[in-house]
């Protein structure tokens, strides 16, 4: 089996195949941006290759399947070859959708040149589902394109690689400060790219110029922090809070993304110390992915006494929430919230 296409190995497959696509591709990924791209390319190569007629599904696990499969076996009343687009947003189509979508593929292994194209959205799929019999049909059936995001280290080179797109380019320190300002938004990202486009002439920005024109459009999301604290890292933490308070977030919200991670990995830490199946405690813990290998990072990081304290501050930061008094805290929640989240991202810090 193939293994799946990302966004720049997609780019290089459509350019190589020219008129001759795969019958079915699967485009899976959270970022909603790269995914917005990446399904565009494939439209615009598939119009290309004389799929001009296209007909667009929302489906989930309480659709009407038997409508895709109509969808296929229907002949287009002047002969065109049709592109057939079926979203899935949830990710779970139930057992109709799944069985629907392995015959498809079914229909499509091995067909060169079928007269409908069929192209599939999902959002990131977990490790359960990659390995889902219907997903595995479709790995077999077309291929498979897998829209990874931009992680924050990431995030100042691929800036970098847009402003070159438009011939356009900045110094590291400015390309890290808009880094900071556009932090979990990729789309508004690429609309201040294309904003410094239509403003600036080609060549080398000026810092000052990019500070003027580009907007703090930084998302700042309590899931963002949780990452952040995960990594240590110190100053992007105490950012994100920062920008939580000020964007009016609430407080209960995010104590309950930083309060029950540090729960779960006291629960994690406390089984590891007792020799018992600790792996197997992530998964029934539903900890996959990016956020399993943050998880182990702060495991390896915090030394496993911290973690029961940090559960007990968190109790203490939400009696303060609640305007009752703790000693030995600070009367300012939010300031108490920092300190907790910082007691995870500062362990193990070098002085």
């Amino acid at each position: 089996m193939a293994q799946p296409l990302d966004a720049d190995r997609l780019a290089e497959h459509l350019q190589r195949a020219g008129n001759r696509l795969a019958p079915m591709y699967t485009v899976s990924g959270d970022e909603p941006l790269l995914v917005t791209e990446a399904v565009d390319a494939l439209r615009a190569s598939a119009r290309g290759a004389g799929y001009t007629e296209r007909l667009s599904m929302v489906m989930d696990a309480r659709s009407d399947w038997s409508s895709v499969l109509a969808a296929t076996q229907s002949v287009s009343l002047f002969g065109d070859r049709r592109i057939l687009e079926i979203k899935i947003p949830t990710g779970k189509p139930g057992k109709p959708g799944a069985d629907t979508l392995a015959r498809l593929a079914e229909q499509a292994e091995g067909q060169a040149d079928a007269d409908t194209l069929v192209l599939i959205s999902l959002p990131r799929l977990d490790k359960a589902t990659r390995e889902s019999r219907w997903v595995q049909a479709l790995a077999r059936g077309g291929m498979m394109v897998d829209i990874a995001s931009i992680e924050r280290g990431r995030l100042p080179a691929w800036v970098g690689m847009r402003l070159a797109r438009q011939n356009q380019r900045a110094d590291n320190a400015t390309l890290q400060w808009m880094a900071d300002k556009v932090e979990g938004n990729l789309l508004a990202a690429h609309q201040e790219i294309q904003k410094l486009g239509l403003l600036y002439p080609e060549g080398q920005l000026a810092a000052e110029d990019v500070e003027r024109a580009v907007l703090n459009v930084a998302r700042y999301d309590v899931f963002g922090l949780r990452d952040a604290m995960l990594a240590g890292d110190i100053s992007r933490t105490i950012r994100m809070i920062d920008g939580l308070r000020a964007e009016g977030e609430a407080l209960p919200l995010v104590l309950w993304a930083v309060g029950e991670e540090i729960r779960l990995l006291a629960r994690i830490a406390e089984a590891r110390a007792l020799g018992q199946d600790a792996n197997g405690l992530m998964r029934r813990l539903r900890i996959f992915g990016a956020h399993e290998r943050l998880a182990l990072q702060a495991l390896s990081r915090v030394q496993p006494a911290v973690w029961p304290a940090a559960v007990q501050h968190a109790h203490e930061v939400d009696r303060l929430i609640k305007g009752l008094s703790v000693p030995g805290r600070l009367s300012d929640p939010w300031e108490e919230m920092t300190r907790l989240a910082l007691r995870v991202a500062a362990a193990g810090a070098r002085p």
